[in-house]
């Protein structure tokens, strides 16, 4: 690979983590019934990245996009396991995906993600409150910021397929 090339990645790669934090930080909606969960715009960026891009470039993308904006919110605590969850997330969804268009593929994927989200967080969740029964309370918010995302970024995503100049940057 050429100079030219790592360096267009790396745009690409930059701009995609922009775009996640940026999708996290603008739209952001506060659960009641989690500790701290959010239901935000980022996972529907996130997801949409994730099928339509590489493993590697995605799941960097949403590592670091959603990482990045708990590190500079009141969710700091949370950054170390969000960078860890969203980069298998996106690797496994990625994966799964295989940045096609059909949408039983892309349903798949998504299903895939679900329970490294949930388990991830749920986990998460056990470590940071000392407590493996708490956590049981923000399943069913996860359980809605995965839904909402997924809802949106099956559609966005297969708008998002046919433009010309995104099938260059995969």
């Amino acid at each position: 690979m050429n100079k030219s090339n790592i360096t267009l990645g790396l745009a690409i790669t930059a701009l995609l983590i922009a775009l996640i934090f940026i999708g996290t930080y603008a739209i952001q909606v506060p659960m009641p019934f989690s500790q701290g969960g959010l239901i935000h715009a980022g996972d529907l960026v996130f997801f949409t990245v994730c099928l339509l891009f590489r493993p590697k470039r995605s799941s960097i993308a949403g590592a670091f996009g959603m990482g990045l904006f708990d590190l500079l919110s009141p969710y700091a605590i949370w950054a170390p396991f969000t960078f860890v969850i969203r980069l298998v997330m996106g690797f496994a969804i990625s994966s799964v995906a295989g940045q096609g268009d059909k949408i039983s593929r892309n349903l798949l994927a998504l299903l895939v993600g679900l329970p490294i989200l949930i388990g991830g967080y749920y986990v998460a969740e056990a470590i940071l409150y000392g407590n493996w029964i708490a956590p049981v309370k923000s399943i069913t918010g996860n359980f809605s910021q995965w839904l909402i995302g997924a809802a949106g970024s099956i559609p966005l995503s297969r708008i998002l397929y046919n433009i010309p100049a995104l099938k260059n940057m995969r």
